[in-house]
C-alpha cells in the first residue's frame, strides 16, 4: 500500500511565459486534512487546478501519483472519476434550479433519462436536515442566503463519495454555527478515511482542523509541517517571507464630534413581501471613528450600507443628518458628493474594472474631479495616480498594470486608492479583507488606521470576528432588524457580539 494516496511532484506551470508554479511538491496520506495557506497570488488555486482537471497535462510539467501509481488528468470527469471533489469558494449554482437538483446535479436518480422525483426530494429532504437548511427540496436556489448555497455545494462533493476532497476558501460565506457544522462534517469524513485538501486564509480554522499544513509563496513550496510543530508566528512569516510584527496595527485615534446620524432606517426585505430586514433603527459616526458593524450572515448589515449610499433605494426610510444638517440621499452620486465613499463586498462585481489598468481604476471614480476644465491635464492625473500607488504601498510593475493581474489584497488597495483621491469625510467598508491574505490584511488594517488618523470616519461591515475587535473603536450589532447591542472598545469581545447577534 502507497504511503501517500496523493503526490504532486515537480509541478511547473507558466502563463505566457511567467512561472506560476515552480516545482510544487505535496503529499496527501489517506484519512488527513492538509492545510494549504499562502498569499494570493501563491499558486494555491492552479494547483488545484491542475488536481481537477481544469488545467490538463500539457499545459504544466510534473507528475500526479494516485494511490502509488501515475496518472494524467486530462479532464474533470477523469478527476471525478478518480474521487477528486473540489468545492470552489466562488458558488456555482443555477439559480432558477430547485435546491435537489442542483445538489444531485449530474447525479439524478433514475433509470436513462427518467428522473425519480420521488427518491430525489426525499434524499434532499434528509440532507436538508442534516445541514440545518429549513428548506424544501421544491424550492429554488435563489431562495437560500450565500452561506446555505456554500453548504449545498459541500454536501454536493460529499454525497458522491470523494476519496479526495478539496476545498478552497469554504468559510468564506458561513456564519459561525455553520462553520462548527462543517467541521464536524470534516472530521466524520476523516474518520471514513477520506483525504482533504484545505485551503484557507483564516489560520484559526487551520490549526483546529489540519493534521498537517503546506506553504506556498511565489509559486514554490516553503515549507510543509505537522501542526502542532509549527506556531502561527512562524506559519505567517513563510507565507509572506517576512515577519508580521503586528496583524492588526490599529493606533488609536482621537474620535471627534458627531459627523453622520441616522434615524428611523428600515429597509423592506428583497424576498419577502411586508417583511422588513431592517426596523427603525438609528445610530451615529464620530470623526475619525472606526464603528464596527456584526452580526450574522443576512441579517442585513450590507444593507445598511447600501441603503445609506443610495445603493438600495426601494421600501427604504430613513432620516440621514451629515454635520447636523439633513441631507437625502437617493442615488450613489448623492452620497459621493457630500464626501461618502463605499468600498463593497463583492469587489469582483462591482468595485473595479477588470481590463482596466491600475491608473484608470484610480481615476474612474474621479472624472468630475479631474485637473484641467476643457482639456485632460495627463501629468496632474499622472501625478495623483503615482502618489496613490506609493501611499497604498501597491505591488505592482506599475500603474499602467492591469487590474485583472493583481492578487486580492492589492485589488482591494486599488479600491480604497479609487476612493481616497476624492476628498472623502466618511469611507463604508463591507468585509474589507474577505479572501485577502494575512500579509494584505495586515497592510489594509494599516491603511483603514491610517485614514482615522486623519479624521476620516469609517464604517465596517465584517464577518471577522478577530478583525471586528481589533480594529473597532465601537461596534453595533445587527440581529432580527434591529440593534441588539452596542459596544465600546473595552467591551467588544466574540462573547458579547455573539450574544448579541442571536437575540
Amino acid at each position: 500500500m502507497a504511503e501517500y494516496l496523493l503526490e504532486m511532484r515537480n509541478v511547473i506551470k507558466k502563463f505566457s511565459g511567467v512561472p506560476a508554479l515552480r516545482n510544487v511538491n505535496i503529499q496527501l496520506k489517506k484519512g488527513e486534512i492538509l492545510g494549504i495557506c499562502g498569499e494570493n497570488g501563491a499558486g494555491k488555486s492552479t494547483l488545484m487546478k491542475i488536481l481537477s482537471g481544469s488545467y490538463v497535462y500539457g499545459e504544466y510539467d510534473g507528475e500526479i501519483i494516485f494511490d502509488g501509481e501515475p496518472v494524467q488528468i486530462t479532464s474533470v470527469r477523469v478527476a471525478e472519476q478518480l474521487g477528486i471533489e473540489m468545492v470552489y469558494q466562488e458558488i456555482n449554482m443555477i439559480l432558477d434550479l430547485d435546491i435537489a437538483e442542483n445538489l444531485n446535479i449530474g447525479n439524478l436518480p433514475g433509470k436513462g433519462v427518467f428522473v425519480d422525483y420521488k427518491t430525489l426530494y426525499e434524499e434532499t429532504q434528509k440532507i436538508l436536515k442534516y445541514i440545518q437548511i429549513d428548506a424544501s427540496p421544491k424550492s429554488k436556489t435563489r431562495s437560500l442566503n450565500s452561506g446555505q448555497m456554500q453548504m449545498v455545494s459541500l454536501m454536493r462533493a460529499y454525497i458522491k463519495n470523494p476519496q479526495i476532497l478539496v476545498l478552497d476558501e469554504p468559510t468564506s460565506a458561513l456564519t459561525d454555527w455553520e462553520v462548527d457544522l462543517l467541521m464536524s462534517i470534516l472530521e466524520e469524513l476523516r474518520q471514513k478515511g477520506v483525504s482533504c485538501i484545505y485551503i484557507s486564509h483564516k489560520l484559526e480554522e487551520v490549526y483546529r482542523i489540519c493534521n498537517r499544513v503546506l506553504v506556498l509563496r511565489d509559486g514554490e513550496t516553503i515549507s510543509c509541517n505537522d501542526i502542532g510543530n509549527i506556531s502561527q508566528d512562524k506559519l505567517i512569516e513563510d507565507m509572506v517571507g517576512r515577519k508580521v510584527e503586528n496583524l492588526y496595527p490599529k493606533t488609536t485615534a482621537v474620535i471627534g464630534d458627531e459627523v453622520l446620524r441616522v434615524e428611523h432606517l428600515s429597509i423592506q426585505h428583497p424576498a419577502i413581501k411586508g417583511k422588513n430586514i431592517i426596523s427603525d433603527i438609528a445610530f451615529n459616526l464620530k470623526k475619525g471613528e472606526i464603528l464596527g458593524i456584526g452580526g450574522l450572515v443576512g441579517s442585513g448589515r450590507s444593507e445598511i450600507l447600501g441603503a445609506l449610499f443610495g445603493q438600495i433605494v426601494r421600501g427604504v426610510k430613513k432620516d440621514v443628518f451629515f454635520g447636523g444638517k439633513k441631507v437625502s440621499i437617493n442615488k450613489p452620486r448623492d452620497a459621493i458628493d457630500i464626501g461618502i465613499g463605499f468600498v463593497t463586498e463583492e469587489r469582483k462585481r462591482n468595485g473595479i474594472i477588470w481590463m482596466l489598468s491600475i491608473r484608470d481604476n484610480m481615476l474612474v471614480a474621479n472624472l468630475k474631479d479631474l485637473p484641467g476644465k476643457f482639456f485632460v491635464d495627463e501629468k496632474k492625473e499622472q501625478a495623483m495616480a503615482e502618489k496613490a500607488f506609493t501611499r497604498f504601498r501597491i505591488k505592482a510593475p506599475g500603474i499602467w498594470t492591469k487590474v485583472i493581474n493583481l492578487s486580492g489584497g492589492n485589488q482591494q488597495k486599488v479600491i480604497l486608492a479609487k476612493w481616497l483621491l476624492k476628498n472623502l469625510k466618511i469611507l463604508f467598508v463591507d468585509e474589507p479583507t474577505k479572501g485577502i491574505d494575512v500579509g494584505s490584511k495586515a497592510e489594509i488594517y494599516k491603511l483603514l488606521g491610517e485614514l482615522a488618523l486623519d479624521g476620516m470616519s469609517i464604517v465596517m461591515v465584517s464577518s471577522d470576528m478577530p478583525e471586528l475587535i481589533s480594529m473597532s473603536d465601537r461596534c453595533i450589532v445587527i440581529s432580527n432588524g434591529k440593534i441588539t447591542g452596542e459596544f465600546n472598545k473595552g467591551e467588544i469581545t466574540s462573547e458579547s457580539v455573539m450574544a448579541a447577534a442571536i437575540r
